[in-house]
């Protein structure tokens, strides 16, 4: 028995160590952002509402630019059993949000764990060792690959993509790369182009071999996503492509803010690789082999670069690849630890580890805090319920819906929840709702009940610990004053 348990140890350990931690941030930080909510208001709408189209929550918020329902659909199967079983015990719909996640997480770890077994036969079982490391330390990748973006949802098959590139499946690599382009996200192609390139500038493949072997996939992405979302959207479309539209043709993507050319590789980057950053290029430079693999998706990098639009996420693809990298140097100064100069660098490499896993506790404790409103929801469901009142009617503002909550934290009848947009604050006093939750302290006709902390700024002071992160009221929950039973309860207070 014993022996069976170090086998499976041996065998599934990496993947037990980054789905621990994974899973750990689903059950810490069960909330959702705006970004995520298409995909997560679209899972809930498919395991509740299931064929009654009319109730699903696009069609009444379609958002900026449509997205795809494939990767939706294909997480609310895996989770659908789980739900399933929720909907049986009666329990809140939360539980089916931690579902959803978990079984995104569990595909996006099972594409990286494909990438990970090609890097561990192309450079052996220490760079596989290290590149763990380097993974768990850090915290965006782990955080990130179980939330409903459609960024994450082309990761899965960038990692794939990486994993056939490694195996020199090249035409199954630009397969993969070619249906996340057209189904999930349309700027995949500026990482399609650089790999395709270099193939092809290498004689790693023929121009007339890809078009063989790649026209297949292309008419099926398109076909596929064009059924689909055209049912789902109730009109003729490619969402993909109404995206590259509006971001690239119509520039529209700006509206969301600016940074500079730079942003990337003097921001993003650092915060997201972390100690891998600084050994990144020193990999490239002790391994030949690196470069082959790198060089393309540094292009990427820049070629994203020229949108002045820029976050984090967009460039989450690039991690694994840049972590392969810095585990190579890793190893290599490991192996040479014992050297005069080495042993020093060995040194400055576990210094830096150290500082990620710090950097990493408190980023997560920065990200706890940067879901007030469903912790405002949730504060609200555990006392709100005790005022003897035929329903409770929630309007939930702007700010709200994007900051943590989403219909996974909505409780049942009589509970009763709004979004309707462009109320004034003048006008809630002239509506019936029972509870609001808003970015405002005072609401006329309304009482603040309670409010939530949410994440200000992190900043650096002498002393222990260096880094103070700073809080302030970001959400207010408010009571109708015309309901007595509510005012008589034992709220908090907000003063």
């Amino acid at each position: 028995m014993a022996s069976k348990s170090c086998q499976i140890l041996r065998q599934y350990g990496y993947d037990l160590l980054l789905g621990f931690i994974a899973a750990f941030y689903v059950f810490a930080v069960p909330y959702t952002k705006v970004e995520e909510s298409f995909n997560i208001q679209a899972m809930h709408d498919i395991l509740y509402h299931q064929f009654h189209l009319e109730n699903y929550d696009h069609l009444e918020f379609p958002g900026v630019v449509p997205r795809t329902f494939i990767g939706s659909f294909l997480v609310s199967i895996l989770a659908s059993p789980v739900v399933l079983a929720i909907k049986l015990l009666h329990l809140p719909k939360i539980y089916g949000l931690i579902a959803v996640r978990l079984a995104l997480g569990g595909i996006i770890l099972s594409s990286l764990r494909f990438f990970r077994i090609q890097i561990r036969d192309k450079f052996g079982h220490q760079v596989e060792a290290f590149f763990v490391i380097l993974t768990a330390v850090q915290f965006h990748l782990l955080f990130y690959c179980s939330r409903a973006l459609p960024n994450v949802l082309a990761l899965g098959l960038v990692n794939l993509a990486y994993g056939y590139w490694f195996r020199r499946s090249f035409y199954a690599a630009l397969n993969c790369l070619i249906f996340a382009t057209l189904v999930f996200r349309c700027d995949m192609l500026l990482l399609l182009c650089p790999i395709a390139l270099e193939l092809l500038l290498t004689k790693s493949i023929s121009l007339w071999e890809a078009i063989k072997y790649c026209t297949g996939i292309v008419l099926l992405s398109i076909g596929l996503t064009i059924l689909v979302d055209s049912i789902m959207w109730k009109r003729l479309m490619w969402p993909e492509f109404e995206v590259l539209w509006f971001n690239s043709v119509l520039n529209r993507s700006s509206e969301w803010g600016i940074h500079s050319f730079h942003w990337y590789f003097t921001s993003a980057l650092p915060r997201s690789l972390l100690a891998a950053y600084p050994l990144l290029m020193l990999g490239v430079l002790l391994d030949r082999r690196v470069l082959f693999f790198v060089l393309p998706v540094f292009s990427f990098i820049l070629l994203y670069s020229k949108l002045p639009h820029k976050e984090l996420r967009f460039i989450i693809s690039a991690v694994p690849m840049f972590n392969l990298s810095a585990a190579v140097a890793a190893n290599r100064i490991y192996n040479n630890r014992k050297k005069a100069l080495w042993k020093l660098l060995n040194l400055f490499m576990l210094g830096l580890i150290l500082i990620s896993l710090g950097c990493t506790i408190i980023m997560f404790l920065a990200s706890y805090e940067n879901y007030p409103s469903g912790h405002a929801l949730k504060g609200l469901h555990q006392m709100g319920h005790l005022a003897s009142t035929d329903n409770w009617w929630v309007h939930i503002d702007s700010f709200s819906a994007m900051n943590g909550i989403s219909r996974f934290c909505e409780n049942d009848y009589p509970w009763r929840y709004s979004k309707e947009e462009g109320i004034t604050l003048d006008e809630f006093h002239h509506r019936n709702f029972t509870y609001l939750i808003s970015e405002h302290l005072s609401v006329d006709g309304f009482k603040c009940l309670f409010f939530v902390y949410g994440f200000s700024r992190a900043r650096l002071q002498f002393g222990f610990p260096p880094i103070i992160l700073d809080k302030e009221s970001k959400v207010y929950v408010h009571g109708n004053t015309r309901i007595k039973d509510i005012m008589q309860l034992d709220w908090p207070g907000c003063s």
